[in-house]
């Protein structure tokens, strides 16, 4: 589970009503919405909640680093509160289904020097495809 709302009230972040409302829309393990999607979730919670405000919010957490901005084909972006726990990512091919995935080893140390062209690698992102049980099943 992701303790986001934790996090935020630990940075002394001003939790205004719509802020906390879109935190908690994001708040949970696995969380990879749409800004969409947390606005219709949100308005859910709290109707008077502009779409505005919810873009908004979510470029200040993407900012401080709560939230990651995740792009894993052409479909719009997503947003993972899992920002302070190292994940990769598994992807549906065909439904776009997202989940964070924790394998073993470190793929970092994985890639050797001759593969890494001078550069002084700080991070990795990998994103394993594939299909679903839903779309395989279909």
């Amino acid at each position: 589970m992701s303790d986001l709302l934790e996090r935020l009230r630990g940075r002394g972040w001003r939790m205004t009503a719509q802020r906390r409302v879109v935190a908690e829309v994001l708040d949970g393990e696995h969380v990879h919405l749409t800004a969409d999607e947390v606005h219709a979730r949100a308005v859910a919670k709290l109707p008077e909640i502009s779409r505005a405000t919810v873009y908004n919010t979510l470029g200040e957490l993407v900012s401080l680093g709560e939230v990651l901005e995740v792009s894993t084909d052409k479909r719009a972006k997503r947003y993972d509160p899992n920002a302070h726990r190292p994940h990769h990512h598994l992807v549906c091919a065909r439904c776009g289904a997202i989940r964070d995935v924790h394998p073993t080893g470190d793929p970092l140390a994985d890639l050797p020097d001759s593969e890494r062209f001078g550069f002084a690698v700080s991070d990795v992102e990998v994103t394993y495809r594939g299909l679903c049980p839903s779309c395989s099943a279909a």
